[in-house]
């Protein structure tokens, strides 16, 4: 009975001094470099500070602003919030500046197909050329030579002017005609993003894609719509996000998500917990949130759950 009694003691030390188990914390998806769109100008400069603040870390290393489509002069980059945008990407090496560059003038005045048509074709003939290598020049003098263009963006689409779907090899060879062109520029080092809506939408974006010698990056303007769709079904839709990756790594190309966002679906927290995940597996370049009514997290009220979210898993990776 003692020798049962000491083995029985024995047994229970032993037990009691094995490394204890504990289940893991789930960690919070890594974002990559990220940032958001907060606003056209110096308060969209000053906001990216802001934001880093909120989520308990330096400022985001992402810049991301948009070139007004109303003239050619705008296109060309005259706005002088461009050179405030610089001056933020100069002032730490690790920065990165993302500019929307529309292709056409009166980008959103919902021209009819037939003159897009005829816009295209004129911009691949070459009359063009000019204002973009005014936009090149410009960003070069302005120290931002390495900015990231995505050049007219969600082209599958209807919104804009410069839509791919009246003629999609004239706006091949247009887009061709521009990267040659900035490419032309002195001391530019700058990357071109092609960015389709996710989806189908009115095209099929492969349809648009003008060849891997003038494209640097494949994105993707990723919004949690239609109402309805979740975000597995966001993934494996036609044209969605699994196909993007697919397709860029299939073309040698990194990823990127210049706009995301809630929208159809409301305060959409799976959404958010979704997005963050695919970035953690699909590793962009870059990420930058909408963050504007009804899209945004921080700058938007209307929706809370995924505030909540969004702050909890991007502040610990600060």
């Amino acid at each position: 009975m003692v020798r049962l009694r000491f083995v029985l003691v024995t047994a229970l030390v032993a037990l009691l001094l094995l490394p204890v188990s504990r289940p893991e914390t789930p960690r919070a998806p890594a974002p990559g470099p990220f940032g958001a769109y907060l606003g056209y100008g110096a308060d969209g400069v000053r906001r990216v500070r802001a934001l880093g603040t909120w989520l308990g870390h330096d400022e985001p290393r992402v810049g991301h602003t948009y070139l007004p489509g109303d003239v050619w002069r705008n296109i060309e980059g005259a706005p002088g919030f461009v050179r405030l945008w610089a001056r933020w990407r100069r002032a730490e090496p690790d920065r990165l500046l993302v500019l929307n560059v529309p292709m056409l003038e009166r980008t959103e005045e919902h021209l009819p197909d037939a003159e897009v048509r005829r816009q295209l074709l004129v911009g691949a003939g070459g009359s063009y050329d000019g204002h973009f290598r005014a936009l090149a020049r410009r960003l070069v003098a302005v120290g931002a030579p390495d900015t990231v263009v995505v050049l007219g963006w969600e082209m599958n689409g209807v919104t804009y002017t410069h839509r791919c779907g009246p003629d999609p090899d004239a706006w091949k060879a247009y887009w061709v005609r521009i990267v040659t062109a900035m490419r032309s520029v002195p001391g530019q080092r700058f990357r071109f993003d092609f960015t389709p809506d996710r989806g189908r939408d009115a095209v099929p974006w492969t349809r648009c894609y003008p060849g891997d010698r003038y494209v640097d990056i494949v994105g993707m303007d990723a919004y949690d719509a239609p109402r309805g769709l979740s975000f597995p079904e966001q993934v494996t839709e036609p044209y969605g996000l699994r196909a993007q990756v697919d397709f860029a790594r299939a073309h040698g190309k990194p990823v990127s998500y210049p706009e995301w966002g809630l929208y159809e679906n409301g305060d959409d927290p799976a959404y958010l917990r979704g997005m963050l995940d695919w970035f953690a597996s699909a590793r962009p370049v870059y990420q930058t949130l909408t963050d504007y009514c009804p899209h945004g997290v921080w700058g938007c009220r209307s929706n809370p759950r995924s505030t909540a979210v969004y702050r909890s898993l991007m502040s610990s990776q600060g």
